[in-house]
């Protein structure tokens, strides 16, 4: 028994300690701004085939024709569930201009799904682990920190890569350029 409460205080620590790094570090340092990767920049978006968090099965291909915000995050990332507010006044504001915000969420979909319930998201979730974390670091976010967000103009080409939590300043400006 005290072998496996050790055990469990352990995990959990590890656990915590897991968390509070990846929120330390998906929030730019005070005065500089969020690390912005530009390696795709110009390229084709990557492909992926993943699921939602409703079941189907998701392709970029689903969202053809529409400039595409892809907003990759978790249920336990802070700074994550900070920006959603935005991005759904984002959704509402420009989606009958051809704007999509998709959520990709490195969780468990159950954790997702009561997620999604609680707050009334209104794009597209997916949702997935090592799935999802080979399409985020094949979207340019090698270090793997969340939330981390691409977009994607119409024609497929990736326009914007950024690190850290969108706000509102960084990405009216580009779809005003790009919708």
């Amino acid at each position: 028994m005290r072998q496996w409460m050790t055990t469990l205080i352990a995990m959990a620590a590890m656990l915590t300690g897991f968390y509070l790094s990846a929120s330390y570090f998906a929030q730019p340092l005070p005065g500089s701004q969020a690390e912005t990767n530009e390696v795709l920049i110009g390229a084709m978006r990557p492909d992926f085939r993943l699921g939602s968090n409703t079941g189907e099965i998701v392709t970029p291909d689903d969202f053809a024709g529409k400039t595409l915000l892809i907003n990759f995050w978790a249920t336990w990332c802070a700074p994550c569930r900070q920006e959603m507010p935005m991005l759904m006044e984002l959704q509402r504001e420009y989606g009958e201009q051809g704007f999509q915000v998709l959520g990709i969420a490195l969780d468990d979909v159950q954790s997702v799904r009561d997620f999604v319930q609680q707050y009334g998201i209104n794009y597209p979730i997916l949702v997935g682990a090592a799935d999802v974390m080979a399409t985020n670091e094949a979207y340019g976010n090698a270090t793997g920190v969340l939330p981390y967000s691409v977009l994607v103009d119409r024609d497929g080409v990736v326009r914007w890569q950024y690190t850290g939590e969108v706000r509102r300043d960084d990405i009216s400006g580009l779809l005003d350029l790009h919708l």
